[in-house]
Parts: structure tokens; sequence; C-alpha cells
């Protein structure tokens, strides 16, 4: 205990040096638990980009091509679902609900999916969160849209503006439906997913645009229709907005029991009257993450890298002011300290700073955690896990412990033989 108050006041009288010491290693500590639970939540969000759903199906392709598409608007569906194939399915024993989805649309580059209001009430993202609105509503009419709240802070779109769609993906717009303007109406809350970059309108009016649908919705479904209806033309108004389209992209389906997901997703899988695949989003994402699992060792590598820098920080510390202690060791030794208490005040004084540098970067990590984690949801889809050390990250702070332990035994195996040096040995 004596050596270890002498280590708090040899620190404390160069107490300069030892806080910028204990400063860097608190931060590499910040960083390293900082990207340790960002990886970890990352890994968890991405498999978590759809949540809630059970089954996503579409024209028979490879799993991964058709998550890509139908969730992350990334590449193009070769084939579509026929509607009678839609309604089939959706019909079957154990289904709770479905979303039916088309793209092929777009604007400005942005992706356009056409939908119906099941979307924003049974779409989940993250862990099973529900979409909500920063402003305005779904859609009630036909030319309305619903715009992801990226596309609405990129573009400056607010209430009541008119987007014009335009046919095909991407930045290639083959045509732009000019003379059906879609008033915007509602705008959703961040999500860090591909939802914020998607502007939303009803399924009806993907083919009204294209000018394939049936005759028996045209009336109701004009550009210029009242959109001051009565409350009793709701159910109504749900008919049109989802019309009989001739096929679809893909749907999301979920189901009243986990037993029924196996056997539908076999039944689709084996549907003779058309060739669909179903894939179940969850397994799917989680074989496309191992695709990128070099992310994920990059992340790890460099934590490691800034903790050794870190701790190659103390070590120079400490080495140079080695020199600049000769005379406290000498004044030491003079006392009656032998070679074996300046080794191990020295490496106390090492363990201190490690130490204080944990449990101050702990709190940092914290801090940092508690500030970032609703940018990180809403610009990464990252949804971080504020809780309580877990066993790994513990495991972490141990092996950095043990790493300035062993650092600290360089300067101090050069203070024991300093001490032998200057000739005061106490021969036995």
């Amino acid at each position: 205990m004596l050596l270890v108050k002498l280590a708090v006041k040899s620190l404390l009288n160069r107490k300069a040096s030892a806080l910028l010491t204990l400063f860097t290693i608190a931060i590499s500590v910040m960083l390293l638990m900082s990207i340790e639970r960002v990886r970890v939540d990352a890994k968890s969000s991405f498999s978590n980009t759809i949540s809630g759903t059970d089954l996503i199906v579409g024209a028979r392709t490879g799993d991964i091509q058709l998550l890509l598409s139908s969730v992350f608007r990334i590449g193009h569906a070769n084939n579509g679902v026929s509607w009678k194939s839609y309604q089939y399915i959706t019909e079957q024993r154990g289904v709770k609900w479905a979303i039916p989805m088309s793209l092929g649309d777009s604007h400005k580059g942005l992706a356009v999916l056409g939908t119906n209001k099941d979307y924003f009430e049974h779409y989940r993202f993250a862990k099973k969160q529900q979409l909500s609105f920063s402003q305005g509503h779904a859609f009630n009419h036909l030319f309305e849209v619903v715009l992801g709240a990226e596309v609405a802070n990129t573009l400056g779109y607010q209430l009541g503006d008119e987007v014009v769609i335009a046919h095909g993906m991407g930045n290639t717009s083959f045509h732009n439906h000019d003379d059906n303007p879609f008033k915007v109406v509602g705008i959703l809350k961040p999500t860090g997913t591909p939802v914020d970059k998607t502007l939303h309108i009803p399924l009806a009016a993907i083919d009204v645009i294209h000018g394939s649908h049936s005759d028996q919705h045209e009336p109701a479904l004009t550009a210029t229709d009242d959109h001051d209806h009565d409350h009793d033309h709701d159910h109504h108004d749900d008919v049109d907005l989802v019309g009989t389209p001739k096929q679809i992209t893909a749907f999301l389906l979920g189901f009243d029991s986990p037993l029924y997901t196996l056997q539908v997703r076999r039944n689709i899988n084996q549907y003779k009257d058309e060739a669909l695949l179903a894939i179940m989003p969850g397994v799917t994402l989680r074989e496309l993450w191992e695709m990128l699992s070099i992310v994920e060792k990059i992340l790890l590598l460099f934590s490691i890298v800034v903790v050794l820098i870190s701790l190659l920080g103390m070590l120079t510390s400490l080495l140079s002011s080695l020199n600049q202690r000769r005379r406290e060791l000498a004044i030491l030794r003079s006392v009656g300290a032998r070679p074996w208490h300046i080794f191990t005040l020295i490496s106390v004084e090492s363990l201190l700073i490690t130490g204080l540098g944990c449990v101050v970067g702990t709190a940092l990590f914290y801090a940092l955690m508690l500030l970032g984690a609703d940018y990180l949801q809403s610009h990464a889809g990252i949804s971080l896990n504020i809780a309580l050390l877990s066993s790994y990250e513990l495991m972490l702070l141990a092996a950095i412990m043990v790493a300035g332990f062993i650092v600290g035994l360089i300067p101090a195996t050069r203070a024991y033989f300093y001490s032998l040096a200057d000739g005061m040995s106490i021969k036995i």
C-alpha cells in the first residue's frame, strides 16, 4: 500500500504528462469500445433492415438478388409476380397480412414503390419498429405520395408539393409522367434504411400512369378528383388504391404462427403455375453480411491498432521521464528502497494510468453512445444497444489492463538497472 501511495503522489507530481497519457489511453478505450459496439450492433441492425416479415416472395431468381431488389432497391427483378398468383397465395391458411410491392419507376434517381396502406401498418425495421410520420399521413387517394425522410431532405419537398414520376430505375428515366403529378401528403421519420430513399405511391397508380388500368376504376381514379370524401368512402378508396394490376415485383408476407412460414415457403417454391421464390429475409440478410465480413474484420483491426498506439504512447512517456527521475530514484534508494521496490513502483504507476484510462474511457464510451444513438439510427440504420458491458467487452478491458502492465514492465526494468548502476545496492 505504501508503494501505491507513493506511485499516486509521483503521478500527481507529474500530473501534466500523466494526465496526457491517461487521456490518450481513455480515448483509445472509448474508440475501441465504440467500434466494437457499433460493429456488433451494425451486424444486428443489418440483419433487421427489414424485421417482422416472415417471407419475401418474387419471381424465381437468387435469394440475395431478390432481397437486394425488393428491400435495398438495388438491381432489377427480371420478372414479376402475376396478380392472380399474389391473390391465391395471400388467401392461404395462416397468412396474417400481405404487402404488394411494385418497382420500376423513379424520381430524380430515387426509387418509387407502388404499394398499399398495409405497408405503413405492417412494415417493420430495426427491432420491429413501425414506420411513423414526421409530417402528414399515409396516402388516401390515387395521386398522393408519401416520401422517405432522405427524399424530402435532399430534394427539399414539403407537404402539398407536386412530384412527377418517371418510368425507369436509377438515373435513367425513359419517360416522365407529366400528365399525372403526385401530391405530397406525408413524410416519414428517418429509419436509416432504404425506406428513407423511397417515394411511396398507391399500387393502382402504377397502372394508371402506365395507361393500363382497368376501365372499372377509371371514374374514381383521376388526377382531378375531389380529395375531400366522407369517411364512409374509406373502404372504397382502399380498394381503388390497390386496383387489379397485371403483375407486381414482389410481396411481403406475415403469418399468424411461425409454423406456417416453412409450410407456405415450400408450397411457393414448388408452385406449378408460376416460377416463384420465397425467402426468409433474416436468413438471407445474414448470408449477405457474411459476404461483407471484410468490413467487420477491418473495423476490428482498426480497434486493435488504436489501442496499441495508445499503449506505445504510454511506454514512450514513461521511458522519456526516467532520465528526469533518476534523482528521485536515487533519493528513494538512499532512504532504503531496494531495486525491486523501484521496479514495483514504476509497474504500479503504469497499471494505475492504464486502469484510470479504462475507467474514464468507459465513461466516455457511454456518453458517446447516448449522444450518437439517435444519429446512427436515423442516418446509418444502426440501432445501438446501450446496455451494460458484455462479457466480450469486459475481456477487452482486461486485455488492455494486461497489455498496459506488460508495457509498464519495460520502463520498470530499466529503472531497476538504473538503481543498481547508481552504486547504492544493499548487499546481503
